[in-house]
């Protein structure tokens, strides 16, 4: 049997739900290629992709990411976030989690800040 990890990801109203299991490395985000998005959000993407890509030295897991609620880039800070968290449940790596918490707390603590109310 695969194994596959199912692990979530939050940022203000957006919420991710990533699921990772063993493949060939393609990233879908609500049914679309990653590599389709504005080339920001792209990047965004790509960070925890490329840490992981340097550390583990290879890529061989697919990610599948529904995204609901918020803004477009909530949703994507959400995902980042849920692919950064689903890579490490993975690979089970603490080399791979302290490289991504010296790169950018935010790629695996979720940001709890949200608008004030009035």
């Amino acid at each position: 049997m695969e194994v596959k990890v199912v692990v979530s990801g939050k940022r203000k109203k957006a919420i991710a739900k990533a699921e990772i299991l063993g493949g060939k490395g393609e990233v879908i985000i609500n049914r679309r290629n990653y590599k389709n998005l504005h080339i920001f959000d792209k990047l965004k993407i790509e960070e925890p992709l490329r840490i992981a890509q340097e550390v583990l030295g290879n890529n061989n897991f697919d990610i599948i990411v529904n995204v609901n609620g918020g803004g477009e880039k909530g949703q994507i800070e959400a995902a980042r976030l849920a692919i950064a968290r689903a890579i490490v449940e993975f690979s089970k790596s603490v080399v791979l989690r302290k490289a991504y918490l010296d790169y950018d707390r935010n790629l695996l603590v979720a940001d709890v800040r949200r608008k004030e109310a009035y």
